[in-house]
């Protein structure tokens, strides 16, 4: 099996995605390249919080976000989510299928859905990873022997840097970035709304 590495600006727009709008449920795509048997997801775009059904704006969204990609020489290699519950860490059928469009182009695609009742603790990266399972391509959490793998420095799925979350935390507390986040469904109401990149919630230094 490959392993999966989030780096900075991937972990930090689905961080703020989420604490945006923490009682909604929130989706977006994730942008990296294979890199030996490591994917690298470099970053993300925030798709959508009003219709997060798999729609004709969906799929607008979803070119958009793959034209975006290439412009960065990358691809999109997954899909990620939040859900209205805290408790609710499920793949949503929508999640699915559209996982599994990304997974039409990038074998190794992955699904991570943010575990709302971990998010926010500074020493948990709080994202469930969801892998397809063959031959049925049904999407399950990924699992070693039966028991869930946390993101960890030596596991199958980690942050780099590990320290993630305790920056993420600080940065929407301390700077409160989120609100100068916005999705595919903001731009569609004001234009000016940088949606691709979110440059404004992204102005700190970035961490090697």
């Amino acid at each position: 099996m490959v392993n999966y590495t989030v780096g900075q600006l991937a972990y930090l727009k689905i961080f703020f995605h989420a604490a945006k709008h923490p009682h909604l449920q929130v989706n977006g795509v994730l942008l990296g390249k294979k890199v030996s048997e490591t994917v690298e997801i470099i970053d993300a775009v925030p798709l959508l919080h009003h219709w997060t059904s798999l729609s004709p704006m969906m799929e607008i969204g979803l070119d958009l976000a793959r034209r975006h990609a290439e412009s960065l020489e990358l691809q999109l290699v997954g899909y990620y989510q939040a859900c209205e519950r805290l408790d609710d860490t499920a793949l949503a059928p929508v999640g699915e299928r559209v996982a599994s469009k990304v997974k039409e182009g990038f074998t190794h695609a992955v699904a991570l859905v943010i575990d709302g009742d971990k998010i926010g603790s500074p020493d948990n990266a709080a994202l469930i990873p969801y892998l397809a399972q063959s031959p049925s391509s049904s999407w399950r959490p990924y699992t070693e022997a039966g028991t869930a793998v946390p993101f960890s420095s030596g596991s199958s799925f980690s942050l780099s840097p590990p320290d993630l979350p305790a920056r993420a935390v600080s940065l929407v507390r301390d700077q409160q970035l989120q609100r100068k986040f916005g999705d595919f469904d903001d731009h569609l109401e004001d234009v000016t709304i940088d949606w691709l990149r979110n440059k404004a919630a992204m102005s700190f230094d970035i961490q090697e």
